[in-house]
């Protein structure tokens, strides 16, 4: 019976045991107990006062386990960062690269549009081509067949310089100039060989007038077009 009873009685060094909870009550469960034991104690003020001081004892304990965990998540986390090392970067470092290769694509693709095989000039550009290509036909209709390689010559230098100004390279606008130039004299022989083999005399152009328009023709439809 003895020790029974000495085994019920409490511990008065143990804050637990004073307040009569466990190491796994909770915060609200040890301040019901200390409330409980306070009414309980009367007007005791010395066992008032160890109630309190179990009290501070547990909250102390309570405030360093909360501590001691925070701390070792920290450190946790911590160590995760240095496994990982440069991989913390990595989504910053993928949406870096993603936006060059988005202002690279949009750069290439407005340099496409630019550099375009056909485009019409913008305003004051195609009214004077237009209205060269007019004055230029309507001079060769007019002039004497002595002038018709020295306007020939011309108009393919205009439109030499025509694709110069619309930022196409020296090299190119010199190739595609000579193109046009080759096809249009090739239309012009075909059309004067059919003509002299129906032997038509009943024209209102010499021959050399009518294999030059076609070469002018196209030169003036490049210098529009050719962007």
């Amino acid at each position: 019976m003895a020790n029974t009873r000495s085994g019920d009685q409490q511990d008065p060094s143990d804050p637990y045991s004073l307040l009569g909870v466990d190491r796994n009550s909770t915060f609200e469960d040890i301040q019901k107990a200390r409330e409980n034991k306070l009414i309980e104690a009367g007007d005791d003020l010395l066992l008032k006062a160890k109630i309190e001081s179990s009290y501070d004892s547990l909250l102390m304990d309570s405030l360093k386990a909360r501590q001691l965990g925070r701390m070792s998540n920290e450190a946790v986390n911590a160590s995760q960062k240095e496994k990982n090392g440069g991989n913390v970067n990595l989504p910053v470092l993928k949406n870096s690269l993603l936006t060059k290769i988005k202002s690279l694509s949009s750069t290439s693709s407005s340099n496409t549009q630019d550099n375009s095989f056909i485009s019409l000039p913008d305003g004051e550009g195609l009214t004077i081509r237009l209205s060269l290509g007019v004055f230029v036909i309507v001079l060769l209709l007019v002039a004497s067949d002595s002038y018709i390689q020295i306007i020939l010559s011309v108009s393919t230098i205009g439109l030499f310089i025509s694709q110069l100004k619309r930022g196409r390279k020296a090299i190119s606008s010199l190739g595609w100039s000579v193109v046009f130039l080759s096809t249009g004299y090739i239309l012009g022989g075909l059309i004067v060989s059919n003509i002299e083999l129906a032997n038509n005399h009943s024209l209102l152009l010499s021959l050399d007038k009518i294999e030059a328009l076609p070469v002018l023709i196209l030169l003036w439809i490049g210098a529009i077009l050719l962007g």
